[in-house]
């Protein structure tokens, strides 16, 4: 299980009985909603700097890729080598 499964888990287990009801009662709304409004409420788009300011970009090599992350984007979007 990843983390944010395990913090789900143990969140549902220490819940109160009131509180586990209106989970349910939301699961349960969500799941009569139209396939199309589910799709749409399931994404949300988080801007990535660097990343979303340009249309596209190519690169003649992988390793020119590599660089170009490693020397343009933070750390925090998970791009750069793998220590």
């Amino acid at each position: 299980m990843s983390n944010s499964s395990d913090a789900a888990l143990e969140a549902w287990r220490t819940a109160t009985p009131e509180e586990q009801r209106a989970w349910e009662a939301e699961f349960e709304a969500a799941a009569r909603r139209p396939l199309r409004t589910r799709f749409r409420y399931a994404f949300i788009h988080t801007y990535k700097p660097v990343l979303d300011d340009a249309p596209f970009r190519a690169f003649a090599t992988t390793a020119e890729y590599r660089a170009w992350c490693e020397a343009n984007l933070p750390s925090w979007l998970g791009y750069g080598r793998a220590t």
